[in-house]
């Protein structure tokens, strides 16, 4: 009989447990009292200064998105359709204007999750992401995002409203998203990064974000830099399809490739290579031109080829970055 009641008072120590670490308010219907209003913004207010910090804007190419550092080392969760592809160069900007440099890794195409790393040195703002699922529907979260871009007299935007709706690989919000927002941090009211915003339906408060389950499932590939899924958020690059933008032939009085062509502000033009330049190497390899043509009928758009070269007395080595053939 003792042990019966003492089994019934453990199991009910951790019913209230697991009740005291969910927030109250997510389970009324609607706030109930100014009381209620107070403890939601409360909630909110406590965790809004982290969060901030740690939520970036990315600068890639022309374009602008969002993310959140979640660790010191400077790991970045975004969406696949920021990124846009692995290897990608990326201006981080926090929420103070500090720049820092980082590079895309992996992404799943299909679900639009995808991590990127600041390539300088630590340690930086971070927030903790839900490991456990946790959130339901209903639930009330707050959205941060750089809307429209960067922009240090404005702030980061904060948006607040519920899980509305949940689906194998999309939970949805109304919080109310534009563009720039795309890749930025979707937080539970304990401050934890739930989810990442993806897009909009029909309406503005119709919210798509990945849920962070989707990035656990696939995060030691992500971290690898792997090209996960087909779908459209992002697309791989596909081998010959590559453009480098320069014509070569064959020195005569020296070992390597003279260019003789290039394509005015194509990839070769834009990484400083000349007409009359000799190509020394490609990829780390005697410049010849068999080599340079098999090694750009395994790359494609966005893809790196890496050339070596002279201009008379000046040598120079960098990784030209393809582009989409004209």
């Amino acid at each position: 009989m003792k042990l019966c009641k003492a089994i019934y008072v453990f199991l009910g120590m951790l019913s209230i447990q697991a009740s005291a670490d969910r927030l109250y308010f997510n389970d009324l219907p609607t706030p109930k009292s100014l009381d209620d209003l107070r403890a939601i913004q409360e909630a909110m207010q406590s965790n809004l200064s982290r969060a901030r910090r740690a939520t970036v804007c990315l600068q890639i190419g022309e374009g602008s998105g969002s993310g959140v550092i979640v660790s010191p080392e400077g790991l970045v969760l975004t969406a696949a359709h920021v990124t846009g592809g692995v290897g990608e160069e990326v201006t981080v900007v926090m929420e103070d204007g500090t720049e820092y440099q980082g590079v895309s890794l992996g992404l799943n195409a299909k679900t639009d999750a995808a991590m990127l790393k600041i390539t300088e040195s630590g340690p930086f703002p971070f927030v903790e992401y839900d490991k456990n699922d946790a959130t339901k529907l209903g639930d009330w979260v707050f959205s941060l995002g750089h809307s429209g871009g960067y922009d240090k007299a404005r702030g980061i935007n904060v948006r607040i409203g519920r899980l509305v709706r949940e689906a194998e690989t999309t939970i949805q919000s109304d919080c109310m998203l534009i563009g720039g927002d795309s890749g930025g941090p979707l937080f539970d009211m304990t401050g934890k990064v739930i989810g990442i915003h993806s897009r909009v339906g029909a309406s503005k408060e119709e919210s798509m974000h990945v849920p962070l389950r989707e990035f656990q499932a696939h995060w030691e590939k992500l971290e690898k830099s792997d090209f996960v899924g087909e779908g459209p958020f992002a697309k791989k690059p596909v081998p010959g399809g590559g453009f480098l933008g320069m014509m070569v032939e064959a020195s005569l009085e020296k070992k390597g490739l003279r260019v003789t062509e290039l394509w005015e502000k194509g990839p070769a033009e834009k990484a400083g290579i000349k007409v009359g330049d000799l190509i020394l190497e490609v990829e780390g390899g005697s410049a010849t031109k068999e080599l340079l043509k098999s090694t750009l009928g395994q790359l494609g758009s966005g893809q790196k080829i890496l050339i070596k070269w002279t201009g008379g007395e000046e040598t120079q080595e960098k990784e030209v970055k393809l582009e989409d053939r004209p």
